[in-house]
């Protein structure tokens, strides 16, 4: 490398050298003219690469801009509505005693109840007699677990009896419950604790041939030896409109629709209402900026994309198809039909509608008419929603599990004592897991899971995906690998690979024609300063000759 680098140098110093002694002998201003047939002959080629090159950064500087600002305009509306800004939220009276939140793709709009919280799931908690550590040996052995996932049994011997090993092998055990060491004054205790819900109940006895020392972690008791039980399993009591229902968490998704309860404290004697909030003015104003932040974009790409007029240049995208074709995409957000559960089903419905310049405009009586008279429908065309046509059918998977569109359910059967639920979502048979029911994943309704109460012959699960889904689905088409702005991204990268590639060729070229010229000037100049030497010898020579005669 140090070679070749000095010889570059000596090579550009004798150039240098040679240029600065040209015309020399002939007389004649040899180094400009050197530089002016260079001149004549690559700069009409350096310009023209310029300008492509010019145009190519221009072109990557734009799309960059361009894929930014779609990415925000879709994530902002998707953030609104993703943080319930622009959903119905559900209230109560006394959040003290219960709280509620709305489920993903949920409508609350009606939504009205009254609840009683008579009694708080409770989970079984059993307690042992003190032991001077953690580390103390218990016995050797085993315990035998019964709880509602099945029976379990937890080997013990000298590696793992003492009380802290005991905790550690029955949470090893996956039998669903949980062993700590508790340690206060008096010493260190086994804590063992199950699920919440009465039908999370357990037991624990010690297997056969069991150190007689294991006696003191059964339960129940045994001739007054075993652990102590602090607390009781119980399911939690709710009182729904005059109906008392029970469930085995103090989280509950499946008593009032749409609404996931959580029970804070028992409180047989206080009534707690269920109501819901509706953010009107919040939907007014994502309206408007909705169509302020479009026609902001949709002005980045007309400039973008704009032919020459007048004394104002073309657009680096100017008669490019591909970047046309993402402001058609656009355009169709008006009229796609994000609500189809009734009206008003499209953004033109509600006020929105699109110029002659393919701006958008906002009628404002008409966003608020329909907000008086379609409240629901307005709400459903920003957020996404599912529902089903059969009150049989409850959706239990979470709202972007399964892409938009209407599924058929066929020959839905509910899960039955050992029998699993059985049926077909979107032609294809679903694969049961208990009482639910999911669509196979080679479907088109990947994603989709359902539980029903009841014997179907047929009904649909629609899934909507709303102002925020319809404009994140453009998005992730545009921005896919593959997709419309990766591909025009590699063209262009591409090009500008190519452009410097042709850019080092020509100052290469360049630069081997003005050696080149020079050479052969600094040869001409000396053979013109010898011929003048010549000359000048002559000349001498006949003027003595001359004088001589």
């Amino acid at each position: 490398m140090t070679t070749t680098a000095s010889t570059a140098t000596s090579s550009a110093t004798s150039s240098t050298s040679i240029l600065t002694t040209l015309g020399v002998g002939s007389g004649i201003d040899s180094a400009a003219l050197v530089t002016k047939l260079v001149a004549a002959s690559f700069d009409p080629k350096d310009q023209a690469l310029a300008t492509r090159e010019t145009a190519n950064s221009a072109k990557i500087s734009t799309l960059a801009a361009l894929s930014s600002d779609i990415d925000s305009f879709a994530s902002s509306l998707s953030t609104l509505i993703s943080g319930g800004s622009l959903r119905t939220q559900p209230t109560t009276s006394d959040a003290g005693v219960l709280t509620a939140t709305a489920q993903s793709g949920a409508q609350l709009g009606g939504l009205s109840a009254q609840l009683i919280v008579k009694q708080l799931a409770k989970a079984q908690s059993l307690v042992s007699n003190h032991y001077p550590s953690g580390a103390t040996a218990v016995g050797s052995g085993g315990l035998t677990l019964t709880t509602g996932k099945g029976t379990f049994t937890v080997t013990l011997d000298s590696g793992n009896n003492t009380v802290a090993g005991i905790a550690a092998a029955i949470n090893a055990a996956g039998a669903g419950v949980t062993a700590s060491v508790v340690t206060d004054a008096g010493g260190a205790r086994l804590s063992i604790k199950g699920a919440t819900g009465a039908a999370n109940a357990f037991t624990i006895a010690p297997t056969a041939g069991s150190d007689s020392a294991l006696d003191s972690l059964a339960w129940p008791q045994g001739n007054g030896v075993g652990l102590t039980q602090a607390q009781a399993a119980q399911d939690a009591i709710v009182n729904l409109d005059g109906v008392d229902v029970d469930r085995a968490s103090n989280t509950i998704d499946d008593l009032v629709a749409g609404v996931t309860l959580t029970l804070v404290k028992e409180a047989p004697a206080e009534t707690v209402s269920l109501g819901a909030t509706r953010p009107i003015a919040a939907i007014s104003q994502a309206v408007g900026d909705f169509v302020t932040a479009f026609n902001a974009l949709k002005s980045e790409l007309a400039t973008a994309t704009a032919a020459a007029t007048g004394g104002t240049g073309a657009g680096p995208f100017s008669g490019d198809s591909g970047i046309r074709s993402i402001r058609t995409q656009l355009s169709r957000l008006t009229s796609t039909v994000l609500n189809s559960a009734g009206s008003p089903s499209t953004l033109a419905e509600i006020g929105v509608s699109t110029n002659r310049d393919g701006t958008l405009s906002l009628d404002s009586a008409a966003l608020s008419k329909a907000l008086t008279n379609y409240p629901d429908g307005v709400e459903a065309l920003f957020n996404p929603t599912q529902h089903a046509s059969s009150p049989l059918i409850r959706i239990t998977s979470a709202m972007g599990a399964a892409k938009a569109g209407t599924y058929a359910l066929a020959n839905i059967v509910p899960a039955n004592g050992n029998t699993p639920a059985s049926g077909s979502i979107a032609g294809l048979s679903g694969q049961a897991t208990g009482n639910s029911l999911a669509a196979s994943s080679v479907s088109s309704a990947a994603g989709l899971v359902i539980e029903a109460s009841g014997s179907i012959a047929g009904a649909t699960v629609t899934v909507d995906p709303g102002i925020g889904g319809a404009l994140q689905a453009i998005r992730d088409q545009l921005r896919r690998s593959g997709g419309l702005l990766d591909a025009i991204s590699t063209t262009l990268t591409s090009q500008k690979t190519s452009l410097a590639d042709q850019r080092t060729r020509l100052t290469s070229s360049e630069s081997s024609y003005k050696d080149r010229l020079t050479s052969q000037f600094s040869t001409m100049d000396a053979r013109v300063a010898s011929y003048k030497a010549t000359q000048s010898y002559l000349t001498q020579q006949i003027a003595i000759w001359t004088n001589k005669s």
